[in-house]
């Protein structure tokens, strides 16, 4: 039966009130409690202004906000906070058996808005619906996570912090059962012992060398356009991760094989999503009617030991070319994503927009691929070479000067 939800605040004025660790949230129905949130989000949203150029609004969700619009049902619940001028932020709450999770977030915004947007070229009001991974919650129990969980799109970047929550409440009562978020799952420590058996000593972990990893098997990714009639988007690379754990690093190839692959293609921008079972990737691509590049970046998976990890960067500007060609690099390419995370490439050939007749259009070589690259060392010593010639010979300029000084006196 549907059922909208009466709204109450800590003085049952139907405002939100705000704590110093978040916005709480309290939806009732009837008088009794059926929906509750306690968290934090932080957003970073990009906006075109003059000179063809963009600035970036960041900023928080502040504790003056409101819950109109909000909902419970038996199946579905949305949680809807409203602030400023015309923006919102909502959760879609949904049922499965006797689990329940969250099934989009959308951030609605005003760019009229002078006070958040200075500038803006526009005055459109826009919606950024994204899809977290925040799912397997039991019924009657509260999901947290403390840790913090980054969810992008094009323009938008959310990063929810600190969230407890719990749709559906049983009997007006919020539970004490928690449900964590796998990054706030703390890791099992070494502490098996070693066999008793064992007479030869043991190396300690940091002692031994992690082996050589075998290059990765080379996938083969495309994308289709809605209708499924032409390939939009081709990829061709080797992929290898090397992620930094305390003071150690572990490299782990991505595995092609069984991997799917998802994404979508776009006038300005695409994106490439590969799922495996070790490791997901999404690559989004942006297209400026002149380069495309590789914009950013999000990767999740479970290193060896089983530990979660999530390592996101949106300000990229990788693989570079002009829009009608595609990008393409043998050599192996190290790139940076994060202070944690590397990405080795192999093989590597991309063209995520303009794709003709299912196959790739002319590449664009990266530098190491060139065969100016060999002429970098080259270039290096003659410049030392000169720049040791200039040493000397001001070195020898000098002294004939003070000794020509001092015959002089």
């Amino acid at each position: 039966m549907y059922r909208r939800a009466a709204f109450v605040l800590f003085l049952a004025c139907g405002i939100v009130f705000q704590l110093s660790h978040g916005v709480e949230v309290e939806v009732k129905d009837q008088d009794k409690l059926c929906l509750y949130a306690n968290l934090m989000v932080n957003f970073s949203v990009s906006y075109d202004i003059a000179g063809n150029k963009s600035a970036t609004a960041e900023f928080e969700l502040p504790a003056n906000v409101t819950t109109v619009g909000s909902e419970c049902n038996d199946k579905s619940s949305l949680l809807k906070l409203n602030f400023g001028e015309g923006h919102s932020w909502s959760m879609n709450f949904t049922v499965t058996d006797k689990m329940y999770q969250v099934d989009s977030i959308a951030f609605t915004y005003n760019l009229s808005d002078t006070t958040l947007f200075p500038n803006s070229l526009n005055n459109d009001t826009k919606t950024s619906t994204v899809k977290p991974h925040i799912t397997d919650i039991g019924l009657d129990t509260c999901y947290s996570c403390k840790s913090n969980d980054m969810l992008e799109d094009v323009s938008v970047n959310q990063t929810l912090f600190d969230v407890l929550i719990q749709a559906f409440v049983n009997n007006g009562s919020k539970s004490e059962q928690i449900t964590s978020c796998a990054a706030d799952v703390p890791t099992a420590s070494p502490t098996t012992a070693a066999p008793a058996t064992t007479t030869k000593p043991t190396t300690t972990p940091t002692t031994t060398p992690t082996p050589t990893l075998p290059p990765p098997a080379t996938g083969n990714y495309s994308l289709k356009n809605d209708n499924g009639s032409t390939v939009c988007l081709l990829a061709y690379f080797g992929l290898r991760i090397s992620l930094k754990q305390g003071d150690k690093y572990e490299e782990m190839n991505f595995e092609p094989n069984g991997t799917t692959v998802s994404g979508s293609c776009g006038v300005n921008s695409s994106e490439l999503v590969l799922l495996s079972s070790t490791m997901n990737f999404s690559f989004t691509f942006l297209n400026d009617a002149k380069k495309f590049r590789l914009h950013a970046l999000n990767v999740t998976g479970k290193t060896s030991s089983g530990v979660p990890f999530t390592e996101a960067n949106s300000s990229l500007s990788l693989w570079e070319a002009s829009v009608g060609s595609s990008y393409m690099c043998n050599k192996e390419q190290n790139n940076t994503i994060t202070g944690l995370l590397s990405i080795y490439t192999f093989d590597l050939h991309v063209q995520p927009f303009g794709v003709k007749k299912d196959s790739f259009s002319t590449a664009e070589e990266c530098f190491l691929d060139s065969d100016l690259s060999f002429l970098v060392p080259i270039a290096v010593g003659v410049a030392l070479s000169f720049l040791i010639i200039l040493v000397l010979i001001s070195y020898l300029i000098g002294r004939r000067k003070s000794r020509t000084g001092y015959q002089s006196v």
